[in-house]
């Protein structure tokens, strides 16, 4: 089919416009990574852009050799695939009830759940719960309080309600469970959205923070993030007596900028495999007829 002239010029305006995008996105992390290989006094001297000046592997080769960092590396790998599993698990249990006609009591469920999106808990009483649960330091913390989160539920649900019903009627017919018919049935046929939902959940254990400042006391158990900032608040001024004396071929700024690279290289490299899904599902989601 032959374009007109406002559907090419609109369609180069919208090219150009997702490329400037996605170059402002790009182009700082392309500039902490050259920032990460490059020398102290290159690095100091804002002499660095997009590729490394007087390429050094010092900062890597630092942080690669740091136990406490590897832990913390760990911890955060921990969290984010169990508390993923056990977060896609009961969404999935709470999602599927609440998408289902049958049920009479979805619109008051579903009507109080949305109230917390709207109303979150206040940081005060949120920290006393979970004190009083005998959570705090403890990595569960970091786990159980947000298990299941409220819009990503929802979006499962609305995928749900979009499965014709005449599919649980003839499983019903063959003997199925409600059980079989959600992880035999349902499952099959939500790959994208349960790929968006857990990339989604994915991210926010691998960015945990808050949660780990507020719950965590003991530093052998801080999650990657809690590290990070460890070394974003190191005093510039050991850095620069190091240098001084010779003894390394990195500082404070490139020790920043290699954590930082660090933290996201898992993230960035899940995402490509889960994309083909990750759009699907995130418009499927969010659609209902």
């Amino acid at each position: 089919m032959r374009l007109s002239f406002g559907e090419k010029s609109f369609n180069a305006l919208n090219y150009a416009f997702l490329t400037a995008a996605a170059a402002t996105m790009i182009m700082p992390l392309l500039h902490l990574l050259a920032m990460s290989f490059s020398s102290p006094i290159a690095a100091d001297s804002k002499k660095v852009f997009l590729l490394p000046v007087e390429f050094t592997t010092g900062s890597w080769a630092h942080i690669l050799q740091t136990e406490e960092l590897w832990r913390s590396f760990g911890i955060t790998v921990y969290i984010t695939v169990v508390g993923t599993l056990i977060s896609m698990f009961f969404s999935l249990l709470t999602a599927f009830p609440l998408s289902r006609r049958e049920f009479l009591l979805r619109k008051p469920v579903m009507l109080g759940i949305v109230i917390t999106m709207i109303f979150n808990a206040p940081m005060i009483p949120f920290f006393l719960t979970v004190r009083e649960l005998g959570l705090m330091n403890s990595l569960w913390a970091l786990i159980i309080p947000g298990v299941i989160g409220t819009f990503n539920m929802i979006i499962i649900r609305t995928f749900f309600m979009g499965i014709p019903g005449e599919l649980d009627d003839s499983a019903r017919i063959d003997g199925c469970s409600d059980f079989r018919i959600l992880f035999q049935i349902y499952l099959p046929l939500s790959k994208p959205v349960l790929a968006t939902v857990g990339l989604f959940y994915a991210v926010g254990y691998w960015n945990t923070f808050q949660r780990a400042v507020l719950f965590l006391r003991d530093p052998s158990m801080w999650p990657l993030q809690m590290k990070l900032r460890s070394y974003l608040t190191t005093p510039e001024e050991l850095a620069a007596v190091n240098l001084f004396l010779g003894d390394y071929d990195f500082n404070t700024t490139t020790l920043k900028a290699a954590t930082i690279i660090f933290a996201t290289i898992p993230i960035i490299l899940v995402y490509p495999y889960l994309q083909k899904y990750f759009v699907k599902g995130a418009m499927l989601g969010s659609l209902k007829e």
